[in-house]
């Protein structure tokens, strides 16, 4: 599954859906799809994204798989476009729709 995350001030975002959920739920979000937040709501929810990942990056940094041909992406370095997103919205007041 595919989560495509939409706002009038960025362009979207389209993630892998376990990643987009877990991400939801770092929000406060009950991590439904389709769903959205509303323009009051963006900063906060931004807020507790970014708090959550500062929190999951400082408990257990990602370990690296030596067999593995492809490095390991943090869910942080997964999160950035949102983040970015989320920012826009928050700072053109704008609503954020995802499906």
């Amino acid at each position: 599954m595919l989560v495509t995350f939409t706002t009038d001030a960025y362009a979207d975002i389209t993630m892998f859906g376990d990643d987009a959920l877990a991400m939801l739920k770092m929000m406060g979000h009950s991590g439904t799809v389709p769903g959205a937040i509303l323009a009051a709501d963006v900063p906060q929810a931004l807020s507790r994204l970014t708090a959550a990942l500062a929190a999951q990056q400082d408990a257990s940094p990602p370990a690296e798989d030596e067999d593995a041909e492809e490095p390991v992406v943090s869910m942080a370095n997964r999160a950035q476009p949102l983040i970015e997103l989320l920012t826009a919205a928050a700072k053109a007041d704008r609503n954020v729709m995802w499906k």
